[in-house]
């Protein structure tokens, strides 16, 4: 007969071995891997831990989370899904219209969600009625971020209008400095793109493109002009571009070897992280334009697995995402303001408190747009149709008027 205290420690470690199993676990699929990214992803899994959760971190770099949505088709095609994952708003939608998104609807009205989001989100993590993603923040994608001493440098002040953009860059270049820090990737090439169309057509002109993809607009002599911005464009860049991330080029201007970049504000936690100062080392200046506001959001959304700790990971995350000192935490890092209404901007840098005017301001006029190259609008087939039109454009001495018959062309096989 064994040991009876033998037997108790058997029965201790079984017991230890069972409760470890049970913990709430989450595997999170995510591309958050530059310097602020990666800290605004550390205070999540923080939070998470805090509450009793295993994060099991499963990040994969580059390609503005192409590379990423490809694992996760893999993973999918496979049967084994990550339980959460880092998404955006058309791609949300159509993982839930093949059912594989768990729906959040009782831990959205336990917490009165309806309340805590605005409409453009609310939207945006909803599939026919139901919440089926977390939506975590909301960055804006129209800033122009600069070194203000390579300014000074020059003796040129931050651009209003796109004739004195080209202005401002052909005097810097005089200078023998980079103009614009650029990465060429085609996701950052389209993101130029669509800052350009918001600033020259308007917020109107950018939904009949975007939105509609009326023929008409995308014909239309104002598309030329786009274009034809972007060829300026195009001679800013240095020769190193091709294939660079967009947080090098970030360095760049943090070096003062480019005067400024054309980027979404999860550029400004990688100015924060590094530790420079707002006003000078870096300054935020939205992108010429008559109004407007392009809209970037990250969510959360849990796959359907059958793992019970998953399950309870997937409840957990799901509870706390919204919770203000989390939304808080996560965003001062991330570069972004708080998906959750209300939350206070103490502490939050004058871009972003900036942002958050901008906002309720273009949300008040209904002219808040969405990022077709961060997908927040249209389906992959089309945001793939303006990627490789935008992409071999700037890439080649394609005309402007050939780019424009090309997109048009392009767009209605892929719609």
């Amino acid at each position: 007969m064994g040991s009876p205290r033998l037997s108790l420690v058997a029965l201790a470690v079984l017991f230890s071995s069972i409760t470890a199993q049970a913990a709430p676990t989450a595997e999170v699929l995510h591309f958050w891997t530059a310097g602020g990214e990666a800290r605004a992803t550390r205070a999540l899994k923080q939070a998470f831990e805090a509450r009793g959760g295993v994060w099991d971190d499963a990040p994969v770099a580059g390609g503005g989370g192409d590379a990423m949505a490809a694992v996760l088709r893999a993973r999918v095609l496979a049967k084994v899904p990550p339980s959460i994952v880092q998404i955006k708003g058309q791609n949300i939608q159509e993982w839930a219209a093949v059912g594989a998104l768990e729906a959040l609807d009782v831990t959205a009205q336990k917490q009165n969600w309806d309340k805590l989001l605005p409409e453009l989100l609310k939207e945006t993590v909803q599939y026919q009625g139901k919440y089926v993603a977390v939506p975590l923040n909301i960055h804006r994608v129209d800033w122009i971020w600069a070194n203000p001493k390579v300014l000074d440098q020059v003796g040129v002040t931050p651009p209003q209008t796109w004739d004195e953009f080209n202005e401002v860059a052909d005097k810097i270049k005089a200078a023998g400095i980079i103009p614009l820090a650029h990465g060429g990737q085609p996701w950052q090439d389209i993101t130029l793109f669509e800052v350009v169309l918001l600033g020259i057509g308007g917020a109107d002109f950018y939904k009949k493109v975007y939105l509609d993809l009326d023929q008409e607009a995308l014909r239309s002599d104002t598309m030329v002009k786009v274009f034809d911005q972007m060829r300026k464009l195009s001679t800013y860049v240095d020769p190193g571009a091709p294939g660079r991330e967009w947080n090098l080029a970030t360095a760049m201007v943090m070096r003062g070897e480019a005067a400024m970049q054309i980027m979404g504000d999860w550029a400004k936690a990688e100015f924060l992280t590094a530790g420079l100062k707002y006003g000078e080392d870096f300054i935020c200046v939205s992108s010429p334009s008559k109004g407007g506001y392009i809209i970037n959001s990250d969510s959360f959304a849990m796959f359907k697995i059958s793992e019970p700790e998953q399950k309870a990971g997937q409840q957990l995350m799901a509870s706390m995402l919204l919770d203000e000192q989390v939304q808080k935490d996560f965003n001062l890092l991330k570069g972004s303001i708080p998906a959750r209404l209300g939350v206070s901007l103490d502490g939050f840098d004058e871009c972003a408190k900036k942002s958050s005017e901008d906002l309720i301001l273009n949300e008040a006029r209904g002219t808040v747009v969405g990022s077709i190259a961060h997908e927040l609008v249209q389906s992959g087939a089309v945001r793939g149709a303006f990627l490789d039109v935008v992409t071999e454009h700037f890439n080649t001495d394609m005309s402007s008027q050939e780019a424009v018959n090309q997109l048009a062309e392009t767009v209605i096989l892929a719609d």
